[in-house]
């Protein structure tokens, strides 16, 4: 074997590896939850990444986020199947290249990691992989709406790693993560000095998150109260049917009478399958249950006029003079259409229900009841900090009501669930989580399951709260710190290598 046909072994060698390490990572999510998965990964790309051109070191990353994104977000598949059209050719199809797309981000994050200049390998792999990771991850998470699904630090919710996130949010988890596989490399490759402080940092920066995690950044608010999360698990496929209406709301109701007296009874995103003025009767004989029985409730429905211009997906406080709250981050092709005039002649074999809502405000007030002051995300919301952090301080509980619905039996509910528990260990404040089909949850203010519903079944999960006050340092300052921080580590090796 030639030397040149040795080099291109190598090369594909290293893809190959790069696409596996990439697919393993995904393991370290929920509902696999073997945590240090995603250190061994990265510590595996990261050492790929090194000496090679700018070119190589893009494929090699785009290799490790197919495999990433092919393992982690296959579910994309199941919804686009359901509600595009019912082949596999064309679900399949689109699942792949919305992966192609995403592989994306990592590709450009190892082009950018040879082609920025750096006085050393070891500058390159401290000051330039990690925080360029970190940069791109966040940056994945808000650009064209964002996609914040395998931010590496929802994967460590119940680690050590976990206390980081009141003080820098997920993506100062993330940061760990990258600065443990970075010190993993360096102590693998080093001697001396060196790899006595990469071994110390192994063991340092897990040990700081353990500690961060003994900090109480919140402080309870009044008494604990108990909560009713009301799960129908009515099925996708006839939730909308006018025919169906009178069953489903007879299921609600059903399921929450013993509940009733509880301080607060939730139903999921468009539990009630019609709008307002439809079904006056129903709302208002709900309304004066709930004021009569001292209970807060808040129920999923759209809101608007069925042939309106604007309607909107909203849940409404049931109580007195109907506080309500409406989605602001809509699901693009999900709960509206981009650039519609142009894509919905085209794309008019979508059959998913209710996909032209409005933007909600983007500011809104928590919604109040008696001494609970209560800030609410819908479905997809929850997945982005910047949406939780708007009702804060003034909230004392969180509460999410999702349809998880859309991604049948997969690993998506369960990945939804865990980045709900990162939500609540920002902010320092117990989240209530009601959804149609399961997994339903009430989370406390470190990030801990206190119940869990079974999916796929109708079920009631109650449990005790505790309204919380107080700021925890991420839900104050936001992302910004940290993403400064990070771009300046990225200008310090630059500065080095000019010096």
């Amino acid at each position: 074997m030639t030397t040149a046909e040795r080099s291109v072994r190598h090369v594909w060698w290293a893809r190959a590896a790069a696409l596996a390490s990439g697919g393993f990572l995904p393991f370290s999510f929920a509902p696999y939850d073997v945590l240090p998965v995603a250190v061994a990964s990265l510590a595996v790309l990261f050492f790929l990444w090194q000496d090679i051109s700018p070119r190589e070191a893009a494929l090699r990353g785009y290799c490790f986020g197919l495999g990433m994104f092919g393992h982690g977000v296959w579910w994309v598949q199941v919804s686009i199947h359901q509600f595009g059209l019912p082949l596999y050719s064309f679900s399949v199809t689109m699942t792949v290249l919305f992966v192609a797309f995403m592989a994306l981000y990592p590709a450009l994050t190892g082009y950018l990691v040879q082609r920025l200049p750096a006085r050393s390998p070891a500058i390159r792999l401290l000051l330039c992989m990690g925080p360029l990771w970190v940069l791109f991850e966040w940056l994945r998470g808000w650009l064209f709406t964002g996609f914040p699904w395998l931010h590496l630090g929802y994967g460590q919710t119940d680690g050590w790693l976990a206390g980081y996130a009141p003080v820098l949010g997920v993506h100062g988890v993330s940061t760990a993560v990258v600065a443990l596989a970075a010190a993993l490399v360096l102590a693998v490759q080093s001697t001396g000095y060196r790899r006595s402080m990469a071994l110390l940092s192994l063991l340092l920066v897990p040990l700081a998150g353990l500690g961060l995690g003994y900090i109480s950044w919140t402080s309870p608010q009044g008494p604990r109260a108990q909560a009713a999360l009301v799960q129908s698990a009515v099925p996708q496929a006839v939730k909308w049917r006018s025919d169906f209406r009178a069953r489903t709301l007879e299921l609600y109701e059903v399921l929450s009478e013993p509940y009733w007296g509880h301080a607060v009874m939730v139903w999921p995103e468009t539990a009630v399958p019609a709008f307002p003025s439809e079904i006056p009767d129903v709302l208002m004989r709900l309304g004066a249950r709930a004021d009569a029985t001292g209970t807060a409730l808040l129920v999923g429905m759209p809101e608007g006029e069925p042939r309106g211009a604007r309607y909107f997906n909203s849940v409404v406080l049931l109580n007195g003079d109907r506080q309500r709250y409406a989605k602001h981050h809509l699901v693009p092709f999900g709960e509206y259409l981009p650039f519609d005039r142009v894509l919905r002649p085209l794309l008019d074999f979508l059959t998913i229900p209710m996909s032209s809502f409005s933007a909600g405000p983007e500011r809104q007030p928590p919604l109040a009841q008696g001494a609970l002051r209560i800030g609410v995300s819908i479905c997809y919301e929850d997945a982005y900090a910047s949406e939780v952090r708007k009702s804060l301080p003034d909230a004392n509980v969180l509460v999410n009501v999702s349809d998880d619905a859309w991604f049948g039996d997969s690993i998506a509910p369960h990945q939804h669930l865990q980045i709900s528990r990162m939500r609540a260990l920002e902010a320092g404040r117990y989240l209530l989580r009601a959804t149609n089909t399961g997994i339903s949850a009430i989370i406390d203010e470190r990030g801990g399951i206190v119940a869990r519903s079974p999916q796929f079944e109708p079920y009631v999960l109650t449990g005790m709260f505790e309204p919380r006050s107080g700021t925890t340092p991420f839900m104050h300052f936001g992302h910004a710190p940290l993403m400064l921080g990070m771009l300046a580590l990225v200008l310090l090796a630059l500065r080095r290598r000019r010096d």
